[in-house]
């Protein structure tokens, strides 16, 4: 009897110290670097100043860090295949801050105050597109279609 106790006790002991060591491991396989792919555009023709176009783009982000609350903070990056420099605009949090979350979904973003360079009757150009999150990654980026800009 003595003998099955100590054997239990022993089982029992060896599992206590067994189960700390086995741990449950989480793998994600979300990639924390932001992926934008282009969806759509307002229109392929707009009259300069007083048209805007609007840039549909579907993102996705594995930890959920696109977008911060400073305005300050410039997370959208926006250029003109006409000029050498891009702008940049500000993003509101797509998801909560303190949260690291997989969040994807659709995106839209304004472009006013499109204008001709020169004289001529009508240019051509498209925009190319990149997201940055917190974290200071650029996600890879989007080109438009061609779009007409007119007088």
């Amino acid at each position: 009897m003595t003998f099955k106790i100590y054997n239990i006790l022993h089982i029992a002991i060896f599992m206590a110290l067994l189960f700390p060591i086995c741990k449950e491991e989480i793998v994600s396989n979300v990639d924390p670097i932001p992926n934008i792919q282009f969806i759509s555009i307002s229109s392929t023709k707009l009259k300069q100043f007083s048209d805007s176009l609007v840039v549909t783009l579907k993102y996705k982000d594995g930890d959920g860090d696109l977008g911060d609350v400073s305005a300050d903070t410039l997370s959208i990056y926006v250029r003109d295949s006409r000029l050498s420099k891009p702008d940049y605009y500000h993003l509101f949090p797509l998801s909560p801050i303190n949260n690291k979350l997989s969040i994807d979904g659709l995106l839209n973003i304004k472009i006013k105050n499109i204008f001709l360079l020169s004289t001529s009757p009508s240019e051509t150009t498209k925009f190319e597109i990149k997201l940055k999150d917190r974290a200071k990654n650029w996600s890879n980026t989007i080109f438009t279609p061609n779009i007409e800009i007119i007088p």
